[in-house]
């Protein structure tokens, strides 16, 4: 180990979930979603959480309950969550429960902005649950959200260094 990377115990290790449709990214609406695959944001996700001295768990799922499992089995592990719903966003109290009941602290990420689309996505079942929301931004929506986490975490500045 150098004298640049973090101790084990300095680790902070952060589920990043993912929800329905997500893996279509790069395809799926890229006039609303970007030309980025999932598999590319995961990279670019990783690479600025190693900066960070933050180790990730990345998890994507179309089934709510494998979602809620992923949430409950953080409890023993993870020091936080950063999570895109998708849809669940708005209709999951299911999930909005679980990251309730494991009290892990959650970032709320959206790549588009929700409350520039249709009506029906202007509400955020998971939104009071959380510590706070990135909407809009991209694939750096994920990126921001992960450098808030840390910094409500306070293990890292908002900078990295």
């Amino acid at each position: 180990m150098t004298d640049n990377e973090p101790s084990e115990e300095q680790i902070t290790r952060i589920l990043v979930l993912h929800g329905p449709n997500l893996n279509l990214l790069g395809r799926r609406e890229p006039h609303i979603y970007g030309t980025l695959t999932l598999e590319a944001l995961d990279r670019a996700l990783r690479s600025a959480a190693q900066q960070r001295g933050a180790e990730l768990r990345i998890v994507q799922s179309n089934h709510e309950g494998v979602l809620i499992d992923e949430i409950q089995g953080a409890g023993a592990w993870a020091a936080g969550i950063l999570i895109n719903a998708g849809a669940y966003t708005h209709t999951s109290y299911a999930l909005r429960d679980a990251i309730l009941a494991v009290g892990l602290p959650a970032v709320e990420v959206h790549l588009s902005n929700i409350y520039a689309r249709e009506e029906f996505r202007h509400r955020s079942v998971l939104a009071p649950v959380c510590v706070g929301q990135i909407t809009g931004f991209g694939s750096n929506s994920y990126v921001l959200g992960l450098q808030a986490l840390l910094g409500a975490l306070g293990r890292r500045d908002l900078s990295g260094e």
